[in-house]
């Protein structure tokens, strides 16, 4: 029987990761055994930093809707606390959306948030009396 190589295969692998490596520094795009490494870490890189992106996302949203509260004289955990109570289910893109957009809207958000605070806060006195 004859002896089978598997070269159409193997240079079939080969040939798609130099492909997939393309655009890497020196040897990383042209020996196999370097671009398979390379390409290993950067896939690694690039799965790990789409949860990154996500999360450094969600803090620009807290930033900013935290500086549009504190120019109304309230802090951001007291905000969204209110809002929690007051029922408000609008998620934090949309309301930092809203301080950057539509300020007038987003002021009146900051108002039903103090006011529910301060109706929870006269609700647990008379609770504790």
């Amino acid at each position: 029987m004859a002896r089978v190589k598997h070269a159409a295969s193997s240079k079939r692998r080969k040939k798609r990761v130099l492909k997939q490596a393309k655009g890497q520094y020196a040897q990383r795009s042209k020996r196999h055994a370097q671009a398979l490494r390379s390409l290993r870490k950067g896939l690694t890189y690039q799965y790990r930093d789409r949860k990154v992106r996500k999360r450094e996302i969600r803090r620009l949203w807290i930033v900013r809707i935290n500086a549009a509260c504190r120019e109304e004289g309230l802090n951001y955990s007291r905000f969204i606390k209110g809002l929690i109570d007051a029922q408000v289910a609008i998620d934090r893109k949309v309301l930092s959306e809203m301080a950057i957009h539509s300020p007038a809207a987003f002021k009146k958000l900051i108002k039903l948030s103090k006011d529910t605070s301060s109706a929870q806060a006269k609700a647990t006195d008379k609770a504790k009396d």
